[in-house]
């Protein structure tokens, strides 16, 4: 099996064109991480980089710091220019296609011709004001440390007068990130896969040495924690059951036969045929649990810094305390949230209502079930009980590297690979790029990847 992985990535660089597009990925992305490594002049990121490193070894509770970072490739702990990262894109996006659900002129927009450019374009707008607004609001992070870090022992901003760091910041994290933006968009033209994730995907594993270390110090003679060999042996088990489960779920897909009648469009004949159409199990990807661990970030520093700040509100910290992050109410929130996310996101991109038209249309049908209304409320039906699968599944993977690192004592940045975001993204983003590349060898009559069938992604 190994071999034939091996023989068929070097089919890749037989192909003029498809060695061509690799390299130039390669090297945007290498441009990428040289954009997460560039400190920003004004701050003292080697200082906040030994600090986090410090505060985890110790087993102190960053945990949310650390679930940005990983999104960002480690630039937020480094002070670099791409510290934004992506994410604000992708904001963009969603709130985008979120408005398109419910603005008619959005979405008559999306379905004109050129009307999907002029939507992108709105997304690079809308990028470059949330970047603006949420670079403000990290470079103020950063003077103040102390406010998100209470034992930091130093000051990171060594720059003076204050408001010229600040309007520096800001400049050049916006600049960072829609270099960022640019590439991924260079990469989607004139490379292999979606270039906005597959930026996403190379920062998640630039934290392997990272994770790696973590590994080291909980298995090192030193470490006083009583781990062996067993447990190492366990841990590769349980990555390999993840990630395989990951793999099935997000390929996992209900066809529905679809039957077409011949009709007469002009003098020409239609003739007729059978289909399927596919309802995917996890249609709503990794967006819930995004939007759940968005929304849970606040409460707690919140209701903390309430109950802190008014001593008639001192109920307020231990609330916030209970709503944790890893606490059990916090994880019976998440899960809930994840399953109402789910759902709520398949309905602004699963019109059940259109597509039964689309069918009656065209002359298509499902096998025992009536055109129109009933074929409406089949899907609906349909897609509400394999929704409810994939949202339980989302809701077990995103807890999972909690319960991991709370309960079972393992290091976050180690947790963080076993479940939730980072694994999702990874794997659906890989299954695609190997979806696109085996097009291309089949294209010019080699071997795919895979034996017997074909690689499927996420689309």
């Amino acid at each position: 099996m190994l071999s034939k992985i091996l023989a068929t990535l070097a089919n890749c660089f037989r192909v003029p064109e498809l060695k061509s597009r690799l390299i130039f990925t390669f090297a945007l992305l290498a441009v990428c991480r040289v954009v997460a490594i560039i400190p920003l002049p004004g701050l003292d990121g080697g200082a906040l980089t030994d600090f986090l490193k410090e505060t985890q070894r110790s087993g102190a509770d960053n945990s949310l710091v650390g679930m940005y970072s990983l999104f960002t490739g480690g630039a937020l702990e480094r002070c670099a220019l791409g510290a934004l990262g992506i994410m604000p894109y992708i904001s963009a996006t969603i709130i985008i296609q979120l408005l398109g659900a419910v603005v008619p002129s959005l979405s008559k927009m999306a379905r004109e011709e050129g009307g999907r450019v002029k939507i992108v374009q709105y997304s690079r707008y809308l990028t470059l004001v949330l970047c603006l607004g949420q670079g403000f609001a990290m470079a103020l992070g950063w003077e103040h440390p102390q406010s998100i870090f209470p034992n930091f022992p130093t000051k990171l901003v060594i720059m003076e007068p204050i408001w010229w760091y600040r309007i520096q910041t800001v400049v050049m994290l916006t600049a960072g990130t829609m270099l960022l933006v640019w590439l991924g968009e260079q990469i989607t033209e004139r490379g292999v896969g979606n270039g906005v994730s597959l930026v996403i995907t190379v920062g998640i594993l630039a934290r392997l040495p990272q994770t790696a270390s973590g590994v080291y110090y909980m298995f090192r003679p030193a470490s006083g924690e009583g781990k062996n060999i067993f447990h190492a042996l366990a841990l590769i088990l349980l990555l390999v059951a993840v990630v395989a489960a990951v793999i099935a779920v997000t390929q996992a897909q209900r066809k529905i036969p679809v039957q077409y009648a011949q009709r007469s469009v002009g003098r020409k004949v239609v003739p007729g045929g059978s289909s399927f159409m596919p309802l995917r199990v996890n249609a709503a990807g990794v967006m819930p649990i995004i939007f759940a661990q968005a929304i849970l970030m606040f409460p707690e520093k919140l209701l903390m810094t309430l109950g802190g700040r008014f001593d008639q509100l001192s109920f307020l910290k231990t609330l916030g305390m209970t709503i944790g992050y890893g606490r059990p109410a916090y994880l019976l929130m998440e899960a809930l949230m994840i399953i109402f996310f789910s759902y709520f996101w398949v309905a602004t991109i699963f019109n059940e209502i259109q597509i039964a038209d689309d069918l009656k249309k065209y002359g298509g049908y499902i096998p025992g079930v009536r055109p129109g209304q009933a074929t409406s409320d089949f899907l609906h039906w349909t897609m509400s009980r394999i929704t409810l699968a994939g949202a339980v599944f989302l809701a077990a993977i995103a807890i999972f590297p909690v319960i991991l690192y709370r309960a079972m004592g393992v290091p976050f940045e180690v947790a963080s690979f076993f479940g939730g975001t980072s694994i999702l993204i990874t794997v659906g983003v890989l299954l695609d790029t190997l979806r696109q590349l085996e097009s291309f060898l089949l294209m010019r009559h080699y071997d795919g990847f895979l034996k017997k069938g074909r690689v499927r992604g996420r689309v």
